[in-house]
């Protein structure tokens, strides 16, 4: 399964799990559209680091956080090997 089928999948069990009604999960949705708050973002960086082996968003000082799913999903799919 490709990353980015990974992500959408996780991201649909946290809102399933969170009780979060999800837009189409489109690469423009801004992650503040999905409707996921802090915790539900902090338990999808926890799954994706279990499932994928890395977190992004701690791999570099110089950090840039994404505002889109697609963004997000980049983030992952650009993580150096």
């Amino acid at each position: 399964m490709s990353v980015r089928l990974r992500i959408v999948a996780a991201i649909k069990q946290i809102a399933d799990e969170q009780k979060v009604k999800l837009p189409a999960l489109t690469d423009d949705l801004t992650l503040h559209e999905t409707g996921f708050d802090s915790l539900a973002f902090a338990i999808l960086v926890a799954r994706l680091e279990d499932d994928l082996g890395v977190d992004p968003f701690t791999l570099s000082e110089e950090v840039t956080f994404p505002n889109t799913i697609g963004d997000f999903i980049m983030a992952y799919e650009n993580v150096p090997a």
